[in-house]
């Protein structure tokens, strides 16, 4: 049995006495630049931590809550497979110390374990690599596969595709892709490089070109669109508001295209046109909802302006978002960057497994 690792989303339930409080993203990466993980990681996934605000209470309820109450559960990790981490010292303290399954947790107290993935329905694309050096990996994601771990998408991601592909469990994103947006993605190699280059993603100092096939609309290249953008955690959808713009994206070109190729998998649509976009910020599904706003939705989209359910999801028709240039001075170099997609936009190649 494989018992691999993912963070565990929090539960609305808990248990008396014990709250489980996962730590943020940008808790998580400051942790790996560290190095502070007590376990390593294994099979390309993170082990799981959890913090304990409510103790005190014992490890093996803790940890046994954890594991009842999420969403996505496998049906195997039942209690011989919890009493299997602790036999095998798998559940530990920050310092790397085994815990015991009467060991007593504090308020505050940070434990450590390996996850079991519930299984989880394959993406049937592989992940080509554009660029390689000593440094980066730079690959074109395919749709449908999130950029790292989270909720159900758990093993079927980029990170963990290419951890187990490589060989490499060093490998980490520099930034991300929505799950359903194609195109390319930079990956570092080792813990010591991370930091620079998540901080020049960070810091918007690259140069990011997506394209998007819509309906043909009357759209001028050199058109802006300015908009304030929220989203609530937990909600499918973003919105947009009143108030003061955190949302820029600049409309590059407006090019007609044959509407055939994706008929044969959308149905009957109207004609349609690739969008090339660039973005000056960052906001959760931004393209989306310029798109959306300017009265072109992208074609494929299942979020906006309906929301389609889950279980309706066929990989065999993508979103048609692409990010298919990025460009950005090396932070360790100082010597330009500049990588393409080499996705084509004709549906029959992307839709290759």
């Amino acid at each position: 049995m494989s018992r691999i690792t993912a963070p565990i989303p929090l539960e609305k339930k808990s248990m008396t006495g014990a709250r489980i409080e996962l730590k943020s993203m940008r808790q998580r990466i400051s942790q790996k630049r560290r190095g502070a993980t007590p376990l390593p990681i294994r099979d390309g996934l993170n082990p799981t931590h959890a913090r304990v605000s409510d103790g005190p209470i014992s490890a093996w309820d803790f940890i046994h809550n954890l594991i009842t109450t999420q969403r996505h559960r496998h049906p195997e990790d039942n209690e011989a497979a919890l009493q299997a981490r602790f036999d095998t010292n798998e559940v530990v303290r920050q310092d790397g110390s085994p815990l015991r399954p009467d060991s007593t947790l504090a308020t505050n107290a940070v434990v450590y374990f390996y996850r079991m993935p519930a299984p989880e329905t394959p993406v049937p694309y592989d992940i080509p690599i554009l660029f390689e050096d000593e440094h980066l990996l730079v690959v074109d994601k395919p749709p449908f596969m999130a950029t790292m771990p989270r909720a159900r998408h758990i093993t079927e991601t980029a990170t963990v595709r290419l951890r187990r592909k490589t060989g490499n469990n060093e490998l980490s994103p520099a930034h991300r892709l929505d799950r359903l947006t194609s195109g390319i993605l930079v990956f570092t190699k080792d813990r010591s490089v991370r930091g620079a280059y998540q901080t020049l993603f960070a810091e918007r100092r690259v140069t990011k070109t997506y394209e998007a096939i819509a309906p043909l609309a009357d759209v001028s290249p050199g058109t802006v669109w300015r908009s304030r953008m929220e989203k609530t955690p937990g909600e499918l959808q973003g919105r947009i508001v009143e108030g003061e713009v955190n949302a820029i994206t600049e409309v590059a070109a407006v090019e007609p295209i044959d509407k055939a190729p994706y008929e044969s998998i959308h149905g009957s649509l109207p004609e349609l046109a690739k969008y090339t976009l660039k973005p000056q910020t960052g906001k959760t599904h931004q393209l989306r909802l310029h798109m959306l706003q300017a009265g072109v939705p992208i074609i494929g989209d299942p979020i906006y302006p309906v929301i389609f359910p889950a279980e309706a999801e066929d990989m065999r028709i993508p979103m048609h978002l692409t990010a298919t240039h990025i460009s950005f001075v090396d932070p360790l170099t100082a010597r330009p960057r500049e990588f393409f997609s080499q996705l084509p936009f004709e549906t029959d190649h992307l839709l290759s497994p």
